[in-house]
């Protein structure tokens, strides 16, 4: 199930007795989890019948505890425990406390809703409790957005909110934000603080809203760089290293090892009419992969992908003779690439 058909499904009142929400992507985990703490019991019902817990401030016995009360006043009681990366779910052998875990989520307490959010990793599927949970309750994985899908992500989620944008400010969004939704959805709902409905969203207004610079950007980086224009790639980078914290050296690295990981692929397209489909970009970006082809051969893509290795190596203190700052290194990257 998705995120939105598991509150589809609480909005039913159709309740699971646990939830293993797990995975790399918070954004759905914190989605539904809100969802539940906000939505599922009333103000009312809440005083006597919710309770949240944090992983790293709470042990197994203590949730299950909480569990297996019984609610007053209410049909159910709901358990949320936060972070639950950070709890300590206790050893799967024969001993007492594993026997205790794996007992209660084998026959779950129907009036209680358990809700485990797991983020930023995958629970370990081997486990008994996982296995448990799968035939009691109900698990949702939440998996990173992969980047040639952001860009779709964005325009439905701006249009979920009764918003437009056009593919090239999404586009510019994608690039510039990385793949952390939470990030991009709360950029996003700043912005839309500041624009009508009625105005399609566009580069100007990202740019203007989300701090972005319209000239020195990475966008205008891999412009720059696919036609060669030493002059306007130094002119960013200077911009960048008088503006790390807007411009960390870490996201231009992986921004710019993207898009000559795609350059590569674009090489080896047999039909290039199908490029846009096949690199999961706009059809508008195609015309700069096509004079960034002409400038840069597959053997040359490949010794810029490891040169971006190199010095992404280089930037987080690894093979790197001295104290070189961020800026530097970005200059003498750039000047390597080109020439």
């Amino acid at each position: 199930m998705t995120a939105a058909e598991i509150i589809k499904d609480i909005k039913a009142r159709k309740f699971k007795p646990v939830y293993l929400l797990h995975g790399e992507e918070s954004y759905y985990i914190d989605q539904v989890t809100d969802y539940i703490e906000d939505k599922l019991l009333n103000d009312a019902e809440k005083g006597f019948n919710q309770t949240v817990l944090y992983g790293k401030d709470t042990d197994m016995a203590t949730v299950l505890g909480a569990a297996k009360r019984y609610p007053m006043m209410s049909d159910y009681q709901v358990v949320i425990v936060k972070e639950a990366q950070d709890l300590k779910w206790g050893k799967e052998d024969s001993s007492k406390e594993g026997e205790f875990v794996l007992n209660y989520f084998e026959k779950p307490l129907p009036s209680t809703i358990l809700v485990l959010a797991y983020k930023y990793a995958n629970f370990d599927k081997r486990k008994k409790v996982y296995k448990a949970i799968s035939k009691s309750g109900l698990i949702f994985q939440s998996d990173p957005v992969r980047d040639y899908k952001l860009v779709p992500w964005i325009e439905e989620f701006v249009k979920e909110k009764g918003y437009k944008i056009d593919q090239q400010a999404s586009a510019l969004m994608a690039e510039y934000l990385g793949t952390d939704l939470s990030k991009i959805a709360n950029e996003i709902e700043k912005l839309m603080l500041n624009v009508s409905k009625e105005v399609t969203i566009n580069t100007d207004l990202v740019q203007k809203n989300i701090g972005i610079s319209k000239e020195y950007n990475v966008f205008e980086l891999q412009k720059a760089l696919a036609i060669r224009d030493v002059l306007k790639c130094n002119k960013i980078i200077n911009y960048f290293a008088s503006n790390p914290k807007a411009n960390p050296t870490v996201m231009v690295l992986a921004n710019l090892g993207g898009y000559f990981t795609k350059l590569l692929k674009y090489h080896y397209i047999p039909n290039k009419a199908d490029a846009a489909s096949a690199l999961g970009v706009p059809p508008f970006f195609i015309k700069d992969y096509e004079v960034a082809a002409r400038n840069y051969n597959t053997g040359k893509v490949f010794q810029v992908i490891g040169l971006l290795r190199e010095y992404d190596l280089k930037s987080k203190g690894l093979d790197s003779t001295g104290n070189v700052d961020d800026g530097e290194l970005l200059k003498e990257l750039v000047f390597k690439i080109i020439h």
